[in-house]
């Protein structure tokens, strides 16, 4: 049976609902009264979902990661190098053999004198250690601290130092950081480094230089395995998690999560994404570190999927790390669940815009006529696309772009940042499945709202999780209201058992955010401004910090100019700036190079390279007019539209400091390295 996407506009998927605390305007999950904590009967911990669903898929593949074949160089016509990886198959893992090598790890953890009282952190990329190494740490009731991999040193040594690490899990380029900065921590005592293939990790070097016990992964378990321990499982109560967050402003703050926390969002995840369960394989690439990915995927290990491991990297066969004529991570595992942060799927669209435009001819042809046919029967009550149409389309046109993904995904989950209505409906065709677009943040969980897989809006967020309550209250400041016709307006806040402990060693930041009403429920203020439709979805429609008032008095949201301009060709990524003291905004734009330099070689500007193109007149004018065109049919105000732009030829990446590694935009980072080229375009 084909599935329809008209969504239902009668459907009541959030209803109001009486709360305490604040006053304000409240709307709960239509089918739940009241916030669910688990789903699993008498599971209340995260050990305990993973044990349970090990006992129950023993026999299942769980971990799955991919044979280096070979790491090889290619050089560039401009000279430069870059490495390129030749992978094989996936490797799997059972969910019994993972459940082995946890209690292994976790017994190890013993031997090496780590106790319920110590914290131990994990810096390293996602991959299937990971994960052994957080329930292993679990079964000891110890306090996991994640840090990513691409965090600074600054905010690397405050993190370690703030929490009292004991010991850290790494792998070998993190050692390598570690050991930089080996002076500057005062707890740390044991560094536990991942094997990688093709990486020499000189061990005995490192316990040289730093004074700490440096031992091999592998060599953890055996010890576990020489000398078993029973677990000493933790409550629902106790931390589970000290997250740091890559931060978008300042030192990273570690939100605090109990197992009981991030249990709550998984259940409510649960009963929203549609069959999930043991038919179902995951690809897992974004960062551990981040809580959408780490919720993710225990939620898949707690329902029986297969979790296969990649990398954003390599995760397609045009990725900028696969070797030419191999396959990506998607194609070689053929996923039928991904979660994706919008940064990501923009590149998908863009991709596929860009090989169907350099087709042209009847291609580009059947291509506008079968995506103009699914649209129509996704956007009006006509399903005319569907059935024996739809099969027809996805044959001839569509087969090609899904297999972009492996070919088998079913559903997306999108969240991290806003999803443009236009990635969504480009994704929604081309790939025949649902995006199920969600918005949280780190301090609850990454729960708050979830939209429904029949669902088609674009620019809504859905209606609450089973976890959460979502309230707004008044923002008398910017003018938004919950008394707003034809919408209640105001400040996203979210209440329920998913909403975590505050930050580590931050009381003031903590009273700041977070409030305990007289129900004894725990609400966090987000920041984020907000507006319930009458469905009882949620619309994200601006954010505190990101509001600038002009010259004239004109408010620009930041935020909201830069999601919609991004859908420009040419836009790879931007940041706008907003000067008090004038009536214009300006932008730095990060370009997309195919579509800059297509442009240039079709309308015969000359260029050396992508930067000697980026100082050309006629490539800024062209950059500049292409914005204003997005910016009026999207019907952006005048003086929201950069009046000058400022072209850049390096991509931002978590390593460069400017974006986190959720890629978005740390917009205080960039203000100040290109400080002088933002004054220098107001002052032209």
């Amino acid at each position: 049976m084909a599935l329809r996407w008209k969504s239902n506009g009668d459907k009541k998927r959030g209803v109001p609902v009486e709360v305490g605390g604040e006053p304000g305007y409240a709307i709960r999950n239509s089918r739940f009264a009241s916030p669910i904590e688990s789903l699993w009967d008498g599971i209340s911990t995260l050990p305990g979902l993973f044990e349970l669903a090990c006992k129950q898929y023993s026999n299942k593949r769980l971990l799955g990661s991919r044979e280096l074949i070979s790491r090889e160089t290619e050089v560039s016509s401009d000279g430069r190098s870059f490495e390129k990886l030749h992978l094989g198959d996936y490797k799997w893992l059972s969910y019994g053999d993972a459940f082995v090598d946890v209690c292994n790890f976790s017994s190890g953890l013993v031997k090496l004198g780590l106790k319920k009282i110590d914290r131990v952190a994990i810096f390293a990329d996602t991959r299937p250690e990971w994960i052994v190494a957080l329930q292993g740490c679990f079964r000891r009731s110890i306090t996991v601290v994640t840090i990513y991999s691409s965090l600074g040193e600054e905010a690397l040594c405050h993190s370690l130092n703030e929490t009292d690490a004991s010991a850290v899990v790494c792998g070998p380029k993190e050692l390598k950081k570690l050991i930089e900065i080996s002076g500057e921590l005062r707890t740390v005592r044991h560094v536990i480094c991942m094997d990688d293939d093709g990486v020499s990790t000189d061990i005995s070097s490192a316990t040289k230089i730093a004074n700490w016990q440096v031992i091999s992964f592998a060599e953890v378990k055996t010890l576990g395995l020489k000398s078993p321990n029973n677990a000493d499982l933790p409550v629902s109560t106790d931390t589970a998690v000290i997250m740091y967050t890559s931060g978008s402003t300042g030192l990273p703050k570690g939100v605090m999560m109990t197992h009981g926390n991030v249990l709550a969002t998984l259940s409510a995840v649960m009963t929203i994404v549609p069959n999930l369960g043991s038919k179902d394989v995951y690809l897992a690439y974004l960062p551990l570190a981040h809580i959408l990915e780490l919720a993710a995927e225990t939620l898949m290990m707690g329902t029986g999927c297969s979790v296969g491991y990649g990398s954003p990297l390599t995760l397609t066969d045009t990725s900028n790390k696969i070797k030419r004529g191999t396959m990506g991570d998607a194609s070689a595992l053929g996923p039928t669940l991904l979660t994706a942060v919008p940064a990501i799927l923009d590149r998908v669209r863009d991709g596929v815009r860009k090989k169907v435009d350099a087709k042209g001819g009847i291609s580009k042809i059947l291509f506008d006529f079968a995506y103009n046919r699914r649209l129509n029967a996704i956007n009006g009550s006509w399903f005319g696309a569907w059935g024996l149409e739809k099969i027809f389309w996805d044959l001839l046109v569509f087969k090609k772009i899904r297999a972009v993904l492996g070919g088998n995904i079913r559903f997306l989950l999108s969240g991290g940042a806003p999803l443009s209505g236009d990635t969504q409906r480009f994704i929604n065709v081309c790939l025949g499945a649902p995006i199920g677009q969600g918005y949280g943040l780190t301090e609850t969980c990454a729960g708050a709202t979830f939209s429904e897989f029949d669902d088609t809006s674009v620019g809504r967020v859905g209606s609450p999780l089973p976890c959460s309550y979502i309230k707004l209250v008044n923002w008398s400041e910017g003018g938004y209201m919950v008394t707003d016709s034809p919408m209640p307006r105001g400040e996203i806040v979210i209440g329920g058992p998913n909403v975590c402990l505050g930050y580590f060693n931050n009381e003031e930041k903590t009273k700041e955010v977070y409030k305990v009403d007289e129900r004894r429920m725990r609400w966090f203020y987000s920041g984020d401004i907000g507006q319930f439709h009458p469905d009882g979805c949620l619309e994200i429609i601006d954010r505190k910090k990101d509001i600038v008032k002009l010259q004239h008095g004109e408010y620009v949201s930041l935020g909201k100019v830069e999601s919609t301009l991004s859908v420009c060709s040419y836009v790879d990524n931007m940041m706008l700036y907003a000067d008090p003291c004038h009536s214009y905004c300006v932008a730095l734009v990060v370009v997309s190079q195919p579509a800059l330099e297509e442009w240039a070689q079709s309308h015969g500007v000359e260029f050396n390279n992508l930067s000697d193109l980026c100082k050309k007149y006629e490539a800024i004018k062209e950059v500049q007019s292409s914005l204003a065109k997005v910016g009026k049919q999207t019907r952006l105000q005048r003086f929201e539209i950069p009046s000058k732009v400022k072209l850049l030829p390096e991509a931002w990446t978590p390593e460069s400091g400017l974006v986190t590694a959720a890629l978005k935009l740390k917009r205080e980072a960039v203000r100040k390295q290109f400080r002088d080229d933002l004054n220098k375009l107001y002052d032209a």
